[in-house]
């Protein structure tokens, strides 16, 4: 009972020391767990045991048998699952033959490289070396992510990153699976065709109880078949059931299956996929914590002391230096991305949770089979995830400002409320090259937001995901138009630093509008119009348009008749390389303002204004 107290303690304590110091949780989580098992049996125990033992070896231990590995493996599952819920197809848009090359060519690479390498350097069996190089073909997210969170990248380069280490975990898992069986059944000659008939169960298996289960579940909850208060715990039984019944099917296929099932009702049309998406994440955090001081436990020291010459430099080094560009280079040849957006991504590339538990898994297996040179499999994934992980986490950021994809400005805009007006105003500002993302917690204004081609997060203001959400990382303005000046307030005196380091605004309140005198700072367009106002002319009039103006002149004699216009609002001007600047309530001067810039305005078209076109020219 105390081992495993301490186990859920000193996890949680790790993820919040790695959120205080923005590091990736994996980093204190194994240190601690190579700790409390093989450093203190060496060096901190009087009689020489571990404070933790995660295998019961007849007087101490918390799994018998193979109890660790199952556990292992559903919580594997669990962990992608909540992975695959995250990844939506609007992300990859661009870069969708990218990751595909990845996560196949990229792949295969990495597995012929790093077994070439481990049978060189440390004179392996070819079976084991190309074990060792199946396990680190996977790039784990529960690292990445982390990682990125902290560096404000292009969106592309931040979904290459995130969907290649979520697909290619079950890949990873399925060519280790079979270099296992080929090494189990000692090279068999018949195991060429067995291989590529299991390989065919397992995508088969896999891809259909993932998504035939995803659509099952997604009708029910939509048909209300669950009641509220039992949705998470259905829903993680149901998982767990994928992952199960297809294993049964087809060894190790239960990954493939959770992932498949992850992706599908994350694109769904789910009511409750934010409620699911909270709990599994949390679930995640705590079996991850979990998961990576139970497995650095279970390592002995002798183990380690494998490592403990020059070979296990050269190797990480050949791998991560060579063979991961290589990989990278070859998969990308042909897009858009840029040479230093490759490089980046060719440097980033920390291993995770799926081969730490995989190889401790195999490793334990082959040993107790008496296959010479298996006491290497585990250490040697376990240096490679560790030392991937501490070099990513204390240089990416350093790094990506080296190479030049660190984003000096952050352009993209934040827009809080998926309102009429916001969508309007956000569908402009996407057809200008912006990089928009609304959200809201109203389900009907997302999917109408969606519908128009913009990027849209059912998700509360209040809520912390915000804050951890790597596609927001290019956000650098925040405009709030919620109709709560509440929510609007909040929304600034949060999320300023974060999201509005070029610029916070929210739109004015009625009180604010009788109050020339003391509008706010961050007051939105005009000093006479509020939500309801921006409301009413966007339900009459729902078109922006542009007035080319003539000069500084022009453009302040016609802010001064929008003031007294109703149907007309100003939103932004326009220069002439299209970029945009935001107009605030108090009229603050636009820097630099000459003809040929445009006014950008919502409502009535000033050209159809015969009225207005005169008072215009009156003033000028």
């Amino acid at each position: 009972m105390l081992e495993l107290a301490g186990i859920i303690i000193l996890g949680i304590l790790a993820q919040w020391f790695a959120w205080k110091f923005k590091i990736p949780a994996i980093l204190p989580l194994i240190l601690i767990g190579l700790i409390v098992g093989p450093i203190a049996a060496e060096f901190l125990s009087e009689d020489g045991t571990k404070w933790i033992e995660p295998i019961w070896n007849g007087s101490k231990g918390l799994f018998p048998g193979e109890g660790l590995f199952y556990f292992v493996s559903l919580a594997i599952s669990i962990i992608l699952f909540e992975g695959g819920l995250t990844l939506k197809r609007s992300e990859i848009e661009h870069v969708g033959p990218v990751i595909t090359k990845l996560i196949t060519l990229g792949a295969a690479i990495t597995f012929l490289g790093g077994g070439i390498l481990a049978r060189v350097i440390f004179g392996l069996s070819w079976e084991l070396s190309f074990l060792f190089s199946g396990l680190i073909i996977v790039t784990g997210p529960t690292v990445i992510t982390p990682i990125l969170r902290n560096i404000p990248l292009k969106k592309d380069v931040s979904a290459v990153l995130k969907w290649e280490g979520i697909l290619i975990d079950p890949i990873g898992a399925l060519v280790a699976v079979l270099v296992f069986e080929f090494i189990s059944v000692e090279g068999d000659s018949g195991f060429t065709k067995t291989a590529l008939i299991e390989f065919g169960k397992i995508i088969l298996f896999g891809t259909t109880f993932g998504f035939t289960f995803a659509h099952a579940l997604a009708f029910a909850i939509n048909k209300k078949l669950i009641p509220r208060y039992l949705l998470n715990v259905v829903s993680l039984s149901t998982v767990l059931l994928v992952f199960v019944e297809s294993e049964i099917f087809a060894h190790e296929s239960g990954l493939l299956a959770v992932v498949v099932m992850g992706m599908v009702l994350g694109n769904s049309k789910l009511e409750n996929i934010k409620e699911l998406l909270y709990f599994k994440e949390s679930l995640s955090v705590l079996l991850i914590s979990i998961l990576f001081i139970l497995l650095a436990a279970n390592i002995h020291f002798e183990e380690l002391l494998l490592l403990y010459n020059w070979k296990t430099v050269a190797l990480f080094a050949v791998i991560v230096f060579f063979i991961r560009p290589l990989a990278v280079f070859m998969s990308t040849m042909g897009s858009h991305l840029s040479v230093k957006e490759r490089i980046f991504i060719s440097w980033v590339g920390p291993r995770g949770i799926v081969a730490a538990g995989i190889a401790s898994l195999f490793g334990s297996k082959l040993i107790k089979q008496g296959v010479e040179g298996a006491e290497y499999i585990t250490p040697l994934v376990f240096m490679i995830v560790l030392g991937t992980v501490l070099l990513n986490a204390t240089t990416a950021r350093v790094f990506a400002k080296i190479v030049g994809v660190f984003l000096k400005r952050s352009e993209g805009i934040l827009i809080v409320g998926a309102s009429r007006v916001s969508r309007l105003i956000g569908k402009y500002l996407k057809d200008n090259g912006r990089h928009v993302v609304l959200i809201d917690s109203n389900q009907t204004n997302i999917q109408l937001a969606q519908e128009l081609g913009l990027e849209a997060i059912n998700t509360d203001i209040y809520s912390e995901t915000l804050e951890d959400n790597i596609e927001l990382n290019d956000i650098g303005f925040l405009m709030a138009l919620t109709g709560s000046a509440d929510i609007n307030q909040y929304a600034i005196d949060t999320f300023e630093e974060q999201f509005g380091e070029n610029g916070s605004f929210r739109l004015i309140t009625v009180d604010e509008i009788n109050d020339s005198e003391n509008s706010p700072k961050e007051g939105l367009f005009s000093q006479t119009d509020d939500y309801n106002s921006l409301t009413e002319v966007a339900r009459k009039h729902p078109e922006i348009h542009e007035i080319e103006l003539k000069g500084r002149d022009h453009y302040e004699s016609l802010i001064e008749i929008t003031n007294t216009e109703s149907d007309i609002i100003p939103l932004l001007v326009k220069d002439k390389k299209g970029a945009l600047e935001i107009i605030s309530s108090q009229n603050k001067a636009i820097d630099n303002l000459e003809k040929g810039y445009k006014l950008v305005y919502l409502g009535k078209p000033i050209e159809q204004a015969k009225a207005l076109n005169n008072r215009v020219h009156n003033l000028k």
